[in-house]
């Protein structure tokens, strides 16, 4: 790559109780950029000695943090907010060198996560109890409050906005957090940490550990101190933390994969609908959990609309992200090129048939670096693995569908169920087809379903719970009753 590499200042160590510090064994871990194959940082490393040490230092900081006065809470938020934005150009330089979306990708997450830490501040304010009528003499009484130290799991495709849409609404609500990132991409969450230590936190509130994920997820889940754990991330490791969490009767929300459908009738304005199917498909290099998957497409436009597809696939650009005009990096690791080349190569033998790109891209250019050709495939069944597997990658494959109960029943043909989108003018398809569809998000005529006012989260094995808006905050909460009876 010609891009030259220039990985900003940013600490290497862990975060626990106000300070700076290396694992107990003072070992680390290489952090590579995906795009050149460079090793850019060695990040320290916790032990299972380091998780017990910040869950004691969570734990010690959680009374004052949940009785701090209210106003002092919402001024820290804003204030990392305010810091966020102030420091979006060299945050969005270390996300695109460890992570590899395009810088511009890498600026919005951040001002994404900024938005959610000034919503969350004010939503701190409307954390409302409630009275209940009660009999004669007696007042019944609902009180909000925080649920304590909370464990946050998060992934390395959006390496700031998965921990700053987990870590706002959980401080908001009066909580102190503990925050284990992707091993992958644990740079932003350090630079995030700095921006917490630079905004004032008390000692003990945020706490950064970084190292193996099987032995400091089991020591939280373990632990009875911790009472809250929200992860993001696959269905199998969910699986497993919800099971090692039961023994602690932890409250867990989790969002887990997805195979989001993305249905275009034959109604639709096709133009707006490729539009959508790019821009959401092809952002992060659909390394997204919620990108569309499975393209399905009314039989009477489907040449119509693969044509509109491949027409805007040809104009993308592939590259390094700290390129100018690239919209499509490199995928995180070599195991995802292989994962899409073993799907494309069962649907090839099965019938279907690539129309554009379909191999890793080689070069000069894309030497070092795990790049993969933006991909259309046509003819796909439900006989295919495309069809079941998520992809994780640059691939579009479409499904010809004929009737709408046809398509709803493909559509719901899985065992995700996160987000699905659909293109249609008729407000009569639009009612019935939002309400068949099984899945916690659906985006009509719209694929931009992620706000910091609006609920995020899915059903079946996607997960439970739910993250933004209101529901957010309240995932962090416990509910008390208080049964007064002020009169004999």
């Amino acid at each position: 790559m010609s891009t030259k590499l220039e990985l900003p200042t940013v600490k290497t160590q862990l975060f626990i109780d106000g300070d700076w510090q290396d694992g107990a064994l003072q070992k680390t871990k290489a952090v590579e950029n995906p795009a050149t194959g460079e090793i850019v940082a060695q990040v320290a490393q916790a032990e299972i000695e380091d998780t017990k040490r910040t869950i004691k230092a969570a734990n010690r900081a959680f009374p004052e943090w949940s009785k701090m006065e209210l106003k002092d809470r919402v001024d820290l938020l804003h204030r990392v907010a305010q810091l966020l934005e102030e420091k979006v150009e060299k945050l969005a330089k270390i996300m695109t060198i460890e992570q590899g979306k395009p810088v511009a990708e890498a600026k919005a997450e951040i001002l994404s996560g900024a938005e959610n830490f000034r919503f969350n501040a004010e939503e701190a304010r409307r954390i409302y109890g409630e009275t209940i009528p009660a009999p004669n003499k007696r007042v019944y009484i609902v009180k909000k409050e925080p649920i304590g130290v909370t464990a946050a799991i998060t992934p390395w495709n959006f390496p700031m906005g998965m921990a700053t849409r987990k870590l706002a609404p959980a401080l908001a609500a009066g909580n102190t957090v503990i925050l284990k990132p992707s091993s992958d991409t644990p740079l932003s969450a350090l630079a995030l940490f700095e921006i917490f230590e630079e905004a004032g936190f008390p000692r003990g509130v945020v706490n950064l550990l970084l190292g193996n994920s099987s032995e400091i997820g089991g020591e939280l889940t373990a632990s009875d101190v911790v009472r809250k754990l929200t992860f993001t991330g696959s269905t199998a490791v969910g699986q497993k933390l919800y099971q090692e969490s039961g023994e602690t009767l932890k409250k867990i929300s989790l969002e887990l994969g997805g195979h989001a459908p993305f249905i275009v009738f034959s109604d639709a304005n096709l133009e707006s609908a490729a539009d959508g199917l790019i821009g959401s498909k092809f952002r992060n290099n659909g390394q997204v959990c919620i990108a569309p998957n499975r393209i399905f497409v009314a039989k009477e436009v489907e040449q119509e609309f693969t044509k509109l597809v491949l027409d805007r696939v040809q104009n993308l650009k592939v590259g390094n992200g700290l390129q100018e005009g690239v919209n499509v990096g490199p995928l995180i690791r070599e195991d995802a090129i292989h994962k899409i080349d073993h799907q494309l190569k069962d649907a090839t033998e099965r019938g279907a048939k690539i129309l554009i790109g379909g191999e890793r891209l080689l070069g000069e250019d894309y030497e070092k670096g795990n790049f993969y050709a933006p991909t259309v495939l046509t003819g796909v069944t439900e006989q295919m693995l495309i069809f079941h597997e998520e992809t994780f990658g640059p691939v579009i494959p479409i499904i010809s569908f004929v009737s709408d109960d046809e398509v709803i029943k493909l559509a719901n043909d899985s065992e995700f169920g996160l987000a699905s989108y659909f293109y249609t003018e008729n407000l009569e398809r639009v009612e019935e087809i939002s309400n068949a569809l099984e899945y916690g998000m659906v985006g009509v005529n719209d694929t931009v379903i992620s706000h910091p006012e609006t609920p995020f989260g899915g059903v079946k094995h996607s997960g439970f719970g739910r993250e933004n808006g209101h529901f957010g905050v309240e995932e962090y909460l416990n509910v008390k009753f208080v049964a007064l009876k002020y009169r004999q």
